[in-house]
């Protein structure tokens, strides 16, 4: 009977805080969101959370959005699955009768602006489903040109097509389309506690004061169910403030400090509608359009394409300001490529945005975290006989493995390569802050010093899976590892399952 009681206050809980990881963006002078809304009224089923922006925000595609309603799904285990036929279930909802992709009709017919409509869950896609192949990797949206490929209606993907467009008693691939072209899916999406970390850190950004971690509660959860009960669920800047007003929820002005660093973003993919924010349009660098999930365009190369925009977005903040906030919601390549821009000698003041586990952080190269973590245990082998080296840097994942067999494939140039691990094996909260990157960044500058003593000119092939963080700070003092090549590997598993050179840095 308690465990049946616990889990609707976490479902609950799950949905309030996804509304005030939103709605904290009320008060960013720099976020484009206008009104958030709890339970709204409507369109049902995608009422538990409505953003709207001005200006209208992009996703994929040409088209941008200006509102973003949302179905949040929490269930207590993570041990939860589902596929594309779910979709047509109303008993994945909890519904009776009607199913989740009926009440995207519905919603999709009742609201004429353009918006998106998202189901976020803490489940996850079945391992081998169709639906996994079909998820972009930029912005959650469901890839429109995969599901409808003109394949036969016998084809893997002919079948999600059929099955879906039957339930809906529509007549062509044209009507379905036009269903879920505007579709996201966010499975597998963080839990409470991380929402907690990341809604307590959103609230100090503002001036608002956050809970503290001895708190038995989060008094936000009980907040938002308030807001609905007193029908001032719907929130804009003026009514947001006026309630932090009447709660006591600001921070003392004394303690509220002028930001002195300018923020500044790069963003190569989208995350959630809480992530399009930190920088003002004009000091953010999109690149979403230069890829396709997270993999780059045909048509376009990292090289002569992407690095001279990142070099002059770089150039022109510098001029702007000589302290910056940097957020980087971009491929690790990139990360590298801005440290190397602003390197250790261009005299820029910088803090870094850190997304993880534990909610976003800002990290510091001179923190105090340097000494709060582990040092890299650093491994050589021969690989073959030629001068260049691999690296290969485990924290997030392993990555020696995966490096040593794309080297034997494709570097024959290649002859050593050097492995650097923590001690306690990977990990996503294995880096403390900072410092600690910062410290970890030297010792692979470091040692790879070390290793080509004897020939300065040998080409470093950097295999990473660490916070960007690190790969920025490691960029920051790139003369000790150029002439390098950095690489993106397919960790989604839905291109070419392997590693692709991306920079060339001298």
């Amino acid at each position: 009977m308690v465990d049946s009681v616990i889990a609707p206050w976490h479902g609950n809980n799950y949905q309030a805080r996804i509304f005030w990881q939103n709605a904290f963006n009320l008060l960013d002078p720099t976020s484009c969101v206008v009104e958030v809304t709890f339970e709204a009224n409507r369109p049902k089923a995608f009422d538990d959370v409505v953003v709207k922006y001005d200006p209208p925000v992009p996703r994929s595609g040409p088209e941008r959005i200006a509102a973003d309603y949302h179905q949040i799904k929490w269930h207590v285990g993570m041990a939860g699955r589902f596929g594309y036929e779910d979709f047509v279930d109303p008993n994945f909802i909890g519904a009776q009768k009607v199913s989740l992709l009926l009440r995207l009709k519905q919603a999709q017919a009742s609201i004429a602006e353009p918006s998106c409509f998202t189901f976020l869950t803490t489940d996850r896609i079945k391992d081998g489903d169709p639906l996994g192949e079909l998820i972009s990797g930029n912005d959650k949206s469901l890839l429109a040109e995969r599901l409808f490929d003109g394949t036969t209606d016998a084809s893997r993907m002919g079948k999600v097509r059929k099955l879906w467009r039957d339930h809906l008693q529509l007549e062509s691939d044209s009507e379905l389309k036009a269903v879920v072209n505007n579709l996201r899916i966010f499975d597998g999406h963080r839990s409470l506690e991380e929402l907690r970390n990341e809604i307590n850190f959103q609230a100090r950004a503002v001036g608002v004061l956050p809970c503290t971690a001895t708190d038995s509660d989060f008094r936000f959860d009980e907040l938002a169910r308030q807001l609905k009960a007193r029908r001032l669920n719907s929130l804009n800047r003026e009514t947001l403030l006026q309630l932090c007003r009447d709660e006591g929820l600001l921070a003392p002005a004394s303690a509220t400090v002028p930001e002195p660093f300018l923020p500044i973003a790069i963003r190569s993919f989208l995350g959630p509608a809480a992530d399009i924010i930190g920088a003002v349009p004009e000091n953010t660098l999109l690149l979403t359009n230069d890829f396709r999930q997270r993999y780059l365009r045909d048509d376009m190369d990292w090289q002569q394409d992407i690095r001279p925009k990142v070099e002059a977005f770089l150039c022109d903040a510098v001029l702007k300001s000589p302290r910056l906030r940097l957020i980087l919601d971009a491929h690790a390549s990139i990360a590298f490529l801005t440290g190397a821009v602003l390197d250790l000698k261009s005299g820029v003041d910088i803090e870094l945005v850190q997304k993880g586990r534990a909610g976003s952080q800002t990290w510091r190269a001179t923190d105090s975290t340097a000494d709060k973590g582990a040092a890299f245990d650093v491994t050589e082998e021969i690989v073959g006989s030629g001068r260049d080296i691999a690296i290969a840097i485990s924290i997030a994942q392993p990555t020696v493995m995966q490096a040593r067999a794309y080297v034997s494939k494709n570097l024959a140039q290649v002859g050593k390569l050097v492995s650097f691990s923590l001690p306690g094996g990977p990990g996503q909260q294995t880096v403390a802050g900072g410092g600690h990157a910062t410290r970890l960044a030297e010792q692979v500058s470091n040692h790879l010093r070390q290793v080509k003593a004897h020939d300065l000119e040998a080409v470093a092939h950097i295999f990473a899976a660490c916070p960007n963080a690190l790969l920025f700070f490691l960029g920051q003092g790139h003369q000790g590892v150029s002439p390098c090549v950095v690489y993106e590997f397919d960790y989604d598993r839905k291109g070419n399952k392997t590693y692709q050179p991306s920079f060339v840095i001298d």
